[in-house]
């Protein structure tokens, strides 16, 4: 039988190392937006300024680090809403949970548009998302308890655009994005709604300027 010590092996404090990291970068961006320095990141971190550079070195690799997270947690939250009986419920709760997630996080606006969406990593979640959500948003069509012409991608869309709507408004009110998910959720429900102009849209297409 091995004995047992009381080190660690160097891969399992490169892991504990990087989530200490992200919690880090996670809570520093939200605080602060993107003006949170990567020497702040590692002091809230307890961890040396070259241990965050061995791990990212860039600030777009944490970034895309950080979007990879909460792509995965909002992932995860459809996937459990799939099961619930209520599909207008269901669907309901992924949205305000999707909004206040964001609503917590001052650098999200911040990040649209950066090089770190660009990254393969980042562009397949941000499509496992939208099949995610088609998903628990088909349901709730089959239900009659949405409009008929709603797929999972408006509805990922209309996550990012309700925060930014409320976001002017958020350091005063920080839950007035409530106000405008609850007039999002009106208009998908409307019982005779008009045509939508255009066509349904495809995977979020992310650009940099």
């Amino acid at each position: 039988m091995t004995a047992t010590t009381g080190t660690t092996s160097p891969r399992a404090d490169m892991v504990r190392n990087r989530r200490l990291l992200l919690d880090a970068a996670t809570e520093a961006f939200a605080e602060q937006g993107l003006d949170a320095s990567m020497g702040d990141i590692a002091q809230r971190a307890g961890l040396a300024k070259g241990t965050v550079f061995r791990h990212f070195p860039t600030k777009e690799d944490l970034l895309s680090a950080i979007m990879l997270r909460l792509l995965d947690r909002l992932v995860g939250s459809a996937g459990q809403l799939l099961e619930a009986d209520d599909a207008a419920a269901a669907l309901e709760d992924f949205m305000a949970d999707g909004v206040e997630t964001l609503a917590a996080d001052r650098a999200f606006c911040e990040v649209i548009g950066r090089p770190s969406l660009q990254q393969s990593e980042v562009r397949d979640a941000i499509a496992d998302l939208c099949v995610a959500v088609e998903a628990l948003t088909a349901r709730a069509r089959e239900q009659g308890a949405i409009r008929g012409d709603v797929t999972g991608t408006d509805i990922v869309l209309l996550l990012g655009g309700i925060h930014q709507t409320a976001a002017p408004l958020l350091e005063a009110q920080p839950q007035a994005w409530r106000r405008y998910l609850a007039l999002a959720l009106d208009a998908l429900r409307t019982a005779q709604p008009s045509r939508l102009p255009e066509e349904p849209p495809g995977r979020p297409q992310v650009s940099v300027p």
